[in-house]
Parts: structure tokens; C-alpha cells; sequence
């Protein structure tokens, strides 16, 4: 079992950067050169594990640095790109953070974050290996609960014992027929569940005390213990919980922590976002900016590669991946302090949406929003159809929108799509049949929504 969770974790997919490309053009319009970045990133990590162990370490990852206004693709390409690679991802946002000293997360934080995505990744993969073998163990218990085993006296004699034990069994096994199909979901059971004793406190979460905190919440529990308490169920519900607690006795937490360790110190990705937002403050003594300048020094050392304290083990930065992203539209790259910009040697700049961008972002990729809109429809029996012109139009709306007012990039889109689909999502239920969006059922549901844009501006 061990070894089956270990090799998940030292496996990397074999994608060649083109195919890597290819992946994420299903889900991202445009944006050649930062997917290309990516591409090449996640391909180098397998190369790394590749190459002899006396050279592996001293290859580092390239750290990319993303600039672009908002809703132009940033986030969605660094999330699809941790998902191909099956790697811990966790996105954070630089303003979250404040120098060491001041009151705000402390920047250790974020590999602290990682650290647990990495373990409950790890950890749902070893309850996948067990999940079978628990599924069975959960139905024995729950049928014990229901038709608990048979208690016979002493006098009895063979023949009668045996009589009775084989009529016993053959019950059994009808029940077990009847759970296993959902006839019994509603029948109910009593099982026993924990009832927390821990009582509320808050933990101060900056100046290197989170590390504190969460040792304090661990050790909680055990001071004031767990009491439990019986509590009937329907049978389905406590299948699920008598399941998830069969899970829990299989795994092995102290091999889950050392292979998401291995796995967030090899294949770990930080999406660290609004980073402009901190830039600008790397020379000046006083006010906010010495808090943003401090968090950019913060920052070096996790970048640059450093041993992060976690309950799970110490973890090395060496080789995350750090993808850094910002619209830059009040600073630039170079505000950055130097040592900050060394750390993020890949600069991309992704390109503004034109509308002919919306327009394919609406119907190409596999979670479009025409796609999902149209799903929502079919679980009321209804067809829905957008025509062509339709989908251009809701594409020319939001394009002139965000050209008038702020530009929010694809974001836009989903604020023109909900006017749209108001009148269809409420009166959905009481509809039949099919039903076509065309280009003026878009006007006159979402005709006005650059007006009312700029209303906005002045009226709250």
C-alpha cells in the first residue's frame, strides 16, 4: 500500500511542453507566451528528477512572473497548469501579508498552507487505495448495528444451535442484499459520534505565532479530550460516517505527512498574486510602504530557497515553484526590489481580451459558459440554444463594457451572462420544452448593462 502511495507521489506527467499547450488551450483562449513559460516549467521538473543526483539539486526552478490586467488568464493558467501536474497549488495574495513586526499573516504562511493541500491531497489518494475494503467493513457494522449477532444460551444442543445460526445468516444476507441495493437508506441505526470538547480560542496570526497556534490547537483536543454520545441515523447517512471513520483507522498519517513532504518540496506550485500591489516600497523609510517593502523581503528567502517549519516536518523552498502575477498598472517590474526581481527571472506579459477573444472564450473552451448554462437547463428538461449572433453580441457587450468602465477582463463576461439568463433562471422550473437565446433576446435582457455601468459610478 505504502510503496503503490509513494510511487504516486514520485510520478510526473510525461508531457512534452507542446502537449502541455494543448491541455490548457481546452480551458484558456490566447496567452501563447505565458502558457509557453508554463509549458516549459512543469516539463523542466521532470527533466530535474531525470538527471543524476549529484546535479538535482542544484537545479532550480525558473520562478515566472505574470503581467497583466485582471481576468486576462493569470490564475486559471497556473490552477490548470497544478492540476497536469498533479501538484500541491495554493494561491495567495501578496496584500494578505505584512512585514514581520506588524499585525498580518506572516509570509511562512503560505508554504504552511501548501504543506496541508499537499498532506489532504496525499491523504485522499491513500483513502482511494482503502476505500473498497472500508465500503465493506462500514456494511458489516451497520448490519451488526441493525441485526446485531446472535447470543445463544448453553443448553442448547447442536442441531438446534446449527437450525438457528443458518436461519440467522440467511436473514443476514437478505439485509445485506437490501442495504448493498438502497432498500434500507431510510431504516435507522444508533452509532456513536464525537462531540467536541475543545473550547474556542483565538490565536494571534502574525510574528511567527501561527506556528504556535497550530501546535496549541493540536495539543487542545488531547488536554480536554472528545466526548462522544449515541445518536440515531438513517442507514445511509451512517454508511457514509462509519465509512469515513474505517478510512481514517487505514491510513497512516505519519507516511501520508513524508510523501506530501517529498511531494510539495519536488512538484509544490505558489501562485503568488497582486504582487504589484507590495512593489514601490523597497526605498522609502516610513508609512505603508516600509510594510510593503518588508514583505518583499520576506518574500527572498521563501523564493530563493529556505527550511519552513511545519507540524508536518521541516520543509525546503529549494525547488517550488513560485509563480508571481500582477497588472503592474500603477508600477512596473523594475519597483520591485532587484534581489525580488532576480527571484522571478521569467517575465510574461499576457495580452488584453479582444472581443473576438470573448467571443471564443464564450463557446471553445470545455467549461465554457454557454456549455454550463445549457446544463443548467437540462436539469429542468429544457433545450436551451444560442445562435450565433447571440454569442457575438453577449461578447460585444462585455468588450464594450469593460472598454467604458473598468476593465475587468473574461470576468465581464459572467456579469453580462447573468443579465441574459435572469428571466430563464427564475421561470426555468414553470417552462417545457426548448428554448433560443438569439441576438435580440440578449439586447433587450443585457442591452443596457453599459449604461448601467456607468450608473454605478455615482449611485450606490
Amino acid at each position: 500500500m505504502t510503496e503503490e502511495i509513494m510511487d504516486i507521489a514520485r510520478t510526473l506527467p510525461n508531457l512534452k511542453p507542446r502537449e502541455i499547450v494543448e491541455q490548457l488551450d481546452k480551458y484558456i483562449i490566447g496567452q501563447s507566451k505565458a502558457k509557453r513559460a508554463c509549458a516549459i516549467a512543469l516539463r523542466n521538473r521532470r527533466r530535474r528528477q531525470m538527471v543524476t543526483s549529484d546535479l538535482r539539486d542544484e537545479i532550480l526552478p525558473k520562478n515566472i512572473l505574470m503581467i497583466g490586467s485582471t481576468g486576462v488568464g493569470k490564475t486559471e493558467i497556473s490552477r490548470r497548469l497544478a492540476k497536469l501536474a498533479h501538484s500541491p497549488f495554493v494561491k495567495v495574495e501578496a496584500t494578505k501579508f505584512t512585514e514581520v513586526g506588524y499585525v498580518g499573516r506572516d509570509v511562512e504562511s503560505i508554504i504552511r498552507d501548501l504543506m496541508e493541500i499537499g498532506v489532504n491531497m496525499v491523504k485522499e489518494e491513500h483513502a482511494t487505495l482503502v476505500r473498497n475494503r472500508a465500503r465493506e467493513m462500514a456494511v458489516e457494522r451497520v448490519l451488526e448495528l441493525y441485526h446485531p449477532s446472535l447470543k445463544l444460551g448453553e443448553n442448547l444442543t447442536d442441531e438446534e444451535r446449527e437450525k438457528i445460526e443458518t436461519r440467522h445468516k440467511k436473514h443476514r444476507d437478505s439485509l445485506r442484499e437490501q442495504l448493498l441495493n438502497g432498500e434500507m437508506d431510510d431504516q435507522k441505526v444508533e452509532i456513536e459520534v464525537s462531540e467536541s470538547a475543545t473550547p474556542n480560542i483565538s490565536v494571534f496570526n502574525g510574528s511567527g505565532m501561527e506556528e504556535i497556534g497550530f501546535q496549541i490547537r493540536e495539543m487542545i483536543p488531547n488536554i480536554f479530550g472528545n466526548k462522544t454520545k449515541r445518536k440515531k441515523f438513517p442507514i445511509k447517512e451512517a454508511l457514509v460516517r462509519i465509512q469515513d471513520e474505517e478510512e481514517q483507522k487505514m491510513i497512516d498519517m505519519d507516511q501520508v505527512g513524508k510523501v506530501a513532504l517529498e511531494r510539495v518540496q519536488n512538484s509544490g506550485i505558489v501562485f503568488l498574486d497582486e504582487i504589484d500591489k507590495i512593489a514601490g516600497g523597497g526605498r522609502q523609510s516610513n508609512g505603508p510602504d516600509v510594510s510593503r517593502g518588508g514583505v518583499q523581503r520576506d518574500l527572498l528567502p521563501i523564493i530563493e530557497g529556505c527550511t519552513v517549519n511545519t507540524k508536518y516536518g521541516m520543509v525546503n523552498t529549494d525547488h517550488i515553484l513560485f509563480i508571481a502575477a500582477g497588472a503592474f498598472h500603477s508600477s512596473k517590474p523594475s519597483d520591485l526590489l532587484p534581489e525580488l526581481q532576480g527571484r522571478l527571472p521569467i517575465h510574461v506579459e499576457l495580452e488584453a481580451l479582444t472581443e473576438e477573444d470573448f467571443y471564443r472564450i464564450l463557446i471553445e473552451p470545455r467549461n465554457s459558459l454557454i456549455k454550463q448554462n445549457k446544463a443548467m437547463m437540462e436539469t429542468e428538461d429544457i433545450t436551451l440554444e444560442f445562435t450565433d449572433d447571440s454569442v457575438k453580441a453577449i461578447a460585444s457587450l462585455a468588450y464594450k463594457a469593460n472598454d467604458t468602465t473598468d476593465n475587468i477582463g473574461a470576468r465581464r463576461l459572467h456579469a453580462v451572462m447573468e443579465r441574459v439568463m435572469d428571466e430563464l433562471f427564475f421561470d426555468a422550473s414553470e417552462m417545457e420544452g426548448n428554448f433560443t437565446i438569439d441576438k435580440d433576446y440578449v439586447e433587450k435582457q443585457a442591452g443596457d448593462v453599459i449604461g448601467r455601468n456607468d450608473l454605478n459610478n455615482y449611485i450606490l
